[in-house]
């Protein structure tokens, strides 16, 4: 093997690559537009939510559950009615997120001593977002249950209730952003990866080059080097800045060790290479291998754990993730950045994203060398 003719591949690549403008929004913009609008869009906590109430008691005891909500930043009463029609209307218009119906008798519940019944309707719409709008509701109407309790009573009661002294460790304030851009990260990682690769070959294969590269003293394992070297260097250096950017533009902190996060990228390359590679072998159009790249995309992205957690999917499916080196290198970059944990505890996703990659790769080199021969 001739690191030589590798090297002065490498430097054809690049030229290639550079040479087509097209390319050049690809690789230095996209990266960074998909991070920004990503980071701000993948969001699952809640602010804003906008509240319609029906107030059939008005009265003191009603005005102060409303000022409750509005004292909330989380909650925002936009809409206000005497008819419960009108708010179902407006429900489903989209333009409340959460409803509440006050009935009449519901202050002369309160100073007997009863139970108040308050209706909570919310958009299930999206059903993720309606729990936690609700559980949001739940608390507000807690604390002002405590409050009539204490006017009625001239005390505190907290007789026989467990007093949680709760800790978030890891992301104290729960900031789901801090959950979402290193996942967006890896995500970027693997699109750009899996695009480059598998048009590579295709490249050569449409502009009529392969033949001349088959005939020249090129061996077949100098040919795959010399095709994956340069998208390795553009991945990683662009995973340098982007994690850069991310950690000074979200102020994500980084509590890991930046070179175990270069390390498990070397090996998730091997996959995603690998795979670019497959897809070559396959594709006769660059079209072709866009769609076919798209393919593996989406259930690398849905089995990842990115969003959805993994265990609650059907048993067969979490089976089917392990064949997913997406997951593995999900844990290890959420792990250094958000727990700054290193091999003692990442050391079995560091095997299995090997264990894949090398498969993955080997197995499309040799699908690779047939199609030289």
């Amino acid at each position: 093997m001739s690191w030589l003719r590798i090297r002065e591949l490498v430097r054809k690549e690049f030229i290639q690559l550079f040479r087509d403008k097209k390319n050049r929004p690809l690789l230095i913009i996209a990266p960074f537009v998909q991070l920004l609008v990503f980071g701000y869009v993948l969001s699952t906590d809640v602010r804003d939510v906008r509240v319609g109430i029906v107030d059939q008691s008005r009265t003191r005891e009603s005005r102060l559950l409303m000022d409750a909500l509005n004292a909330n930043r989380t909650f925002r009463i936009t809409q206000y009615t005497n008819h419960p029609k009108e708010l179902d209307e407006v429900l489903l218009r989209r333009k409340v997120d959460l409803a509440l119906k006050i009935g009449p008798d519901f202050s002369e519940r309160i100073r007997k001593g009863n139970s108040a019944p308050v209706q909570i309707l919310a958009d299930g719409s999206m059903s993720n977002m309606a729990s936690l709008r609700i559980a949001y509701t739940s608390l507000v109407l807690e604390g002002f249950n405590q409050r009539m309790i204490e006017e009625r009573f001239k005390q505190r009661l907290d007789y026989g209730k467990i007093d949680a002294r709760i800790r978030t460790w890891y992301n104290p304030n729960l900031d789901s952003r801090n959950f979402f851009v290193p996942g967006i990260v890896a995500i970027l990682i693997m699109i750009l990866s899996l695009l480059l690769t598998s048009m590579a070959i295709i490249r050569e294969k449409e502009a009529g080059t392969i033949e001349q590269l088959i005939v020249t003293p090129l061996r077949p394992i100098e040919l795959i080097l010399g095709k994956t070297i340069p998208y390795i260097i553009i991945t990683q250096t662009l995973m340098i800045i982007v994690i850069t950017f991310a950690i000074v533009w979200f102020s994500l902190p980084l509590k890991g060790n930046f070179f175990l996060l270069i390390a498990a990228a070397c090996l998730f390359l091997l996959s995603t290479l690998g795979i670019g590679l497959f897809i070559s072998t396959i594709s006769a159009t660059q079209q072709q291998a866009m769609m076919t790249t798209f393919f593996f995309i989406l259930p690398f992205f849905m089995f990842s754990g990115f969003v959805f957690p993994i265990a609650s999917m059907p048993t067969v499916i979490q089976w089917l993730t392990y064949l997913n080196p997406l997951r593995y290198f999900l844990v290890i970059i959420r792990g250094v950045f958000l727990k700054g944990v290193g091999m003692e505890i990442l050391w079995p996703q560091f095997i299995a994203m090997m264990v894949l990659g090398l498969i993955v790769f080997i197995s499309a080199v040799k699908r690779f060398r047939k199609r030289l021969d």
